[in-house]
């Protein structure tokens, strides 16, 4: 019976290793900002950021809200840029989604490719220069929270 468990524990330990890392982000929860960065997730095949965005209480329907093409994330201190690769949940400019009212909550997600392993810290810029574009800077999510997967949890014999 220990053998049974001994390789469970080993398959569990290689299976976890290939799972997506997710990590949420606890300032998410502070109603200061606009558009606050949900989580990350990491896999080896590409990099998942979701986005939560409330439209603008500056305009009467909210305003509007796009993406640029040629956003992309850098791990902070380099100079690799990982292009992005996917918008879920969001235009790609010029085109524009429309809000009908101020204060409305809209989700998207944003895919890149996998980022190295021994990244902690990355820059997510839609676009530098003049204008009004969601960027991030020094985005250090390795310390935010992570919850657990099923396949984590121990599983009771009994």
């Amino acid at each position: 019976m220990e053998t049974e468990i001994e390789k469970f524990i080993e398959e569990s330990v290689e299976k976890r290793l290939k799972e997506p890392q997710k990590f949420y982000n606890p300032e998410r929860l502070k109603p200061s900002k606009n558009l606050r960065v949900k989580s990350i997730e990491l896999t080896e095949e590409y990099t998942r950021i979701d986005f939560h965005y409330q439209s603008s209480k500056i305009y009467d329907n909210g305003g509007w809200i796009q993406i640029d093409k040629g956003s992309y994330i850098q791990p902070v201190n380099s100079s690799q840029k990982y292009g992005l690769v996917k918008a879920i949940g969001i235009t790609i400019a010029p085109l524009k989604h429309y809000f009908k009212r101020q204060g409305e909550y809209f989700t998207y997600t944003l895919i890149f490719p996998a980022l190295p392993k021994n990244t902690a810290k990355i820059n997510i810029i839609e676009r530098e220069g003049p204008g009004n574009f969601f960027n991030f800077y020094n985005v250090q999510y390795s310390s935010w929270m992570t919850v657990p997967h099923a396949s984590d949890l121990p599983i009771s014999n009994n």
